[in-house]
């Protein structure tokens, strides 16, 4: 793990040593919200810097930015609090971030070391660990630029926040600044090789049906499985996280698992060999296995304990996508396998139209279903896709397109509502210039959306909000009727989110109606700053997640 610097040093504060430190690792945003232990870390990264900061208006906002920046963009993301409720306000953001695998650097204020009592202490260490993101100590003022270098460091390798604490008292002392970098290889995955993965070759060979599967780890290998698809005439599938990847493929199949079309599921079932990059091959991709039985499964992926958790397959490669589907081609073609001939009889029109059911929704609110179809017309295609949690999210994934897996974020990994609209506003800086177009629920909303909706306004985002309001909590609603009990609890009327829109300084319409629908689609092309539609819905129209 080499330690390369600069041979120049200089003599700064430590907050500015820590903001010429973030800047020396190429980081231009940052997102956050300042406070005691970190405000003169804020102020010289944008003034001595010239760094860009976006102020959030809660604190796990800010790390939910820089997630879905460090998504879009490829690059760590860095956002900054402060110490004690700064940082537990965090802990369900850091939470989403550890279990989506997101490279993060939170720089976290601490309480001052000589001031045990301090309202604001906690064992900010404990509350980190509670969350599955790492945690690293700036050990004292004369390391700041190294502890900078190895959050860092371990952002990249253990793809992961890191938070790097930050004591208070720290700041205002002066330091030598050294600058360090730790230098990253960030793809370790090598080619497969050996008997193993002879065997696998040998299923794909002789396999009647195949099918190409792509998940997350996979995202970066899209050229080398189309070939390898093309070469075995096998469709193409992706899991939700790799939606959007073989966009434009006749044989995309998009989601593989309970979000197919019926089509697509039928050809799923129909497959002998399903050969996985980059899937963990969980329950919702697998309909809890049951599209895995009888067939033939080849697990390729980097990550050695994505093998198995689920599903035992019948080969497992622990090995770079990319390469492993260009090895596979290779000797498929030295030893002349014939293709095989399974995409020849597909209709590939049907893979990916799903049904539209006749709607019961009651006088003054919407169809959901058909009101998505017609946004997934006149939305604008080159957008990034951003949803955030609830029972309306399935049908949004199966039925609004993304141009690609960088372009699209499903804030789904902790099973959270509320964390939609300010990944939107991470996933809009990385994406400066294309419209990010935001689905959320009323209740998630409410939670999360309302008071990060006025940043998007302050920074002028193209940001179309449509919150999908049944005036309840549609899961809990469901499972009150299932049971032919009364389901007050789980509604609220809410106030008018349209008007909430254009209060915070947006623009918003209010839809409960086709025309209307039609009037909030029109003015979108003279659109200025961010635009929220309420789709007022029937909380009993609304379809059940697919699941």
């Amino acid at each position: 793990m080499p330690d390369t610097h600069r041979s120049h040093s200089s003599t700064l504060t430590v907050h500015a040593s820590i903001a010429q430190a973030i800047s020396d690792h190429g980081v231009d945003v940052m997102f956050g919200l300042m406070g005691d232990a970190n405000l003169f870390m804020v102020d010289s990264f944008v003034r001595e810097q010239k760094g860009r900061f976006i102020p959030a208006a809660y604190e796990g906002g800010s790390v939910l930015m820089a997630m879905a920046y460090a998504h879009a963009s490829g690059r760590v993301g860095v956002a900054t609090v402060t110490h004690g409720p700064a940082l537990t306000n965090c802990v369900t953001a850091l939470t989403e971030g550890a279990r989506g695998h997101l490279p993060v650097v939170l720089l976290a204020g601490d309480t001052p070391i000589d001031n045990p009592r301090h309202l604001q202490s906690t064992d900010q260490r404990e509350v980190v660990k509670s969350t599955g993101a790492g945690f690293e100590q700036l050990r004292s003022p004369s390391t700041a630029s190294k502890d900078v270098a190895r959050a860092f460091y371990r952002a990249q390798v253990e793809r992961r926040p890191i938070v790097l604490n930050m004591p208070a008292d720290f700041m205002w002392q002066e330091v030598v600044h050294e600058p360090h970098k730790l230098s990253v290889f960030t793809d370790p995955g090598g080619v497969a090789e050996g008997d193993i993965l002879d065997e696998a070759i040998g299923m794909i060979a002789s396999a009647r049906r195949p099918l190409i599967l792509a998940g997350g780890g996979a995202v970066g290998a899209r050229d080398a499985l189309i070939a390898l698809a093309d070469r075995l005439e096998a469709p193409l599938a992706t899991t939700l996280k790799a939606k959007g990847l073989f966009q434009g493929h006749d044989y995309n199949m998009d989601i593989f698992g309970t979000l197919s079309t019926p089509a697509a599921y039928d050809l799923m079932a129909q497959a002998d060999c399903i050969v996985a990059f980059g899937a963990s091959l969980h329950d919702f991709t697998t309909d809890k296995g049951k599209l895995m039985r009888g067939k033939r499964i080849v697990q390729v992926d980097k990550e050695p304990e994505a093998i198995g958790g689920g599903l035992h397959p019948d080969a497992a490669l622990i090995a770079d996508a990319g390469k492993t589907a260009e090895t596979i081609l290779w000797w498929l073609n030295e030893a002349e396998i014939p293709a095989s001939g399974f995409t020849r009889d597909i209709d590939s029109a049907t893979l990916r139209v799903h049904p539209v059911q006749a709607s019961k929704a009651r006088p003054g609110t919407i169809p959901y279903v058909p009101a998505l179809e017609r946004l997934e017309e006149a939305l604008p295609k080159d957008r990034v896709l951003v949803t955030d949690g609830g029972r309306f999210m399935t049908e949004v994934w199966c039925r609004l397109s993304a141009p690609g897996p960088d372009h699209f974020i499903a804030t789904v990994n902790f099973g959270s509502i509320g964390l939609g609209l300010q990944e939107a506003i991470g996933a809009g800086v990385a994406h400066e210039g294309r419209p990010v177009v935001m689905f959320s629920g009323d209740g998630g909303f409410m939670m999360g959306g309302i008071n990060e909706f006025n940043t998007a306004v302050r920074m002028g985002l193209d940001l179309i909000v449509i919150i999908a309001n049944d005036q309840a909590y549609g899961a809990e609603h469901i499972q009150f009727l299932d049971r032919k009990m009364d389901p007050a609890l789980s509604t609220f009327d809410w106030p008018s989110f349209a008007a909430i829109g254009t209060a915070l300084g947006g623009t918003g319409y209010r839809v409960t109606s086709e025309d209307e629908l039609e009037e909030a689609i029109a003015a979108l092309p003279t659109r200025k700053g961010p635009v929220l539609i309420e789709l007022v819905l029937d909380p009993e129209d609304v379809p059940r997640m697919r699941a």
